[in-house]
């Protein structure tokens, strides 16, 4: 008899890929919806790596388990160029994803996981399959629920007994917010303090709306490893290619991930690896491709705010990547004569009634019943945008032309707040 591991008898399912296939079920049986749920990059792979990808869909060999030298040679390159962080070609390494080399690194690394509330919704089931303990840093809505140092710093103040990983993801997943110069150096000054290790998740960090993503290695380049890769900014999550960048200080954990990755992955494809040397070169090619989805983006974040706004749903205007945590708290008289008290019920109710797909904030590490929800506004012809906005000014118009069922989407849920 096989006995199940007790860390995965209640594990559902990611709640991102379980929003997007129920959607799917709904849409197979005929009905419209519009799906705000799965954060998946709506924009396709630029023309100049799907090229690539041709070029190299030959070669079959495996690679190094590290992952193919040029192209960790090409992401040394681009974190020289792009943040002026040095990092060794040996630390640097490619997965099947950026997911998949942060559950490695937990497996490696037996520490207890430091998460602020809200933070994406894999990390904290990660964290309980290898059964480490998960220890959920307050944020609060008038800091745009970004984590502050001082709160850090009281945590590992009273809680000196455990080594400590912390995962920072920004521009956030769910918030769209980002950190400014002056709170990631106070926030790293604390993790260097306390010796807490950094997993820096930067995989928006190049759809920052103005592209001015900051990286806290640079203020903390010793104890900060920076997980990125292919899925956001380059339209392609379904190559799966993720890095991590490891500083050298901590080269034993770039040597033992490599380890674990010879017993499960192996090695990625290896035409998806010699393809993705041409992503990072960022060219003038690849900046233009960025800076027509900058422009998209940051088009839509400002209608949604605007609109939320406007109809009492509270949320500070992104600063990055395609999402939104808004807060319906201000109707909590109205919804609750509706019997809406949780955030599941609130996403349940606007799917039922208005065919609008998205995620309660308690899958983010929210209180349940805080009625917060998490919206990926990307529910839109991406290829077809980027194209028209080589000519068009992107204006709501645009948007209204271009990104129809995300506007739509946006639209309906106001008119669901109007009539409570």
């Amino acid at each position: 008899m096989v006995c199940v591991n007790m860390n995965v008898v209640d594990l559902p399912l990611s709640a991102t890929l379980e929003i997007n296939e129920k959607s799917n079920l709904m849409i197979a049986q005929g009905k419209k919806v519009y799906k705000l749920g799965l954060g998946q990059s709506p924009f396709p792979v630029p023309t100049p790596v799907v090229e690539a990808l041709k070029k190299y869909a030959h070669i079959k060999d495996y690679l190094p388990v590290k992952g193919l030298y040029e192209l960790r040679e090409a992401i040394k390159k681009y974190y020289q160029k792009s943040q002026g962080i040095e990092f060794e070609v040996e630390n640097i390494l490619i997965g099947p994803g950026s997911k998949e080399l942060m559950f490695i690194a937990q497996l490696v690394m037996y520490s207890e996981l430091l998460l602020p509330a809200p933070s994406w919704v894999s990390y904290a089931p990660q964290a309980k399959i290898l059964g480490r303990r998960v220890s959920w840093l307050e944020t609060k809505k008038e800091d745009d629920w970004l984590l502050r140092g001082n709160v850090l710093e009281h945590y590992c103040k009273n809680n000196p007994n455990t080594s400590k990983v912390m995962i920072l993801n920004y521009p956030n997943n769910p918030t769209g917010k980002t950190y400014s110069e002056e709170q990631l150096k106070e926030i790293a000054r604390v993790a260097q303090k306390y010796g807490v290790i950094i997993i820096s998740d930067e995989i928006y960090g190049e759809l920052h709306h103005e592209g001015k993503h900051i990286s806290i290695a640079k203020f903390y380049p010793e104890g900060t490893i920076i997980s990125s890769g292919l899925s956001k900014w380059c339209g392609a999550g379904g190559w799966r290619l993720g890095t991590f960048a490891i500083p050298r200080e901590l080269s034993w954990l770039a040597d033992k991930m490599a380890s674990v990755a010879s017993e499960t992955f192996t090695s990625v494809s290896a035409p998806i690896q010699y393809a993705s040397i041409r992503a990072f070169e960022f060219d003038d090619e690849i900046m233009d491709y960025l800076n027509r989805s900058r422009r998209i983006l940051k088009a839509l974040a400002s209608y949604i705010y605007e609109n939320f706004k406007r109809v009492g749903i509270e949320t500070p205007l992104a600063d990055g990547a395609f999402y939104y945590l808004p807060d319906f708290s201000n109707l909590k008289d109205k919804l609750s004569k509706r019997g809406i008290y949780t955030s599941r019920q609130l996403c349940n109710a606007i799917l039922d009634e208005k065919s609008v797909a998205f995620l309660p904030g308690d899958d983010f590490g929210r209180p349940p019943n805080e009625l917060t929800a998490r919206i990926a506004y990307v529910d839109f012809d991406g290829e077809v945008a980027l194209e028209a906005a080589k000519k068009e000014d992107v204006n709501e118009g645009f948007l209204r032309k271009y990104c129809t069922n995300t506007i739509e989407a946006i639209d309906r849920i106001c008119d669901w707040v109007s009539t409570l």
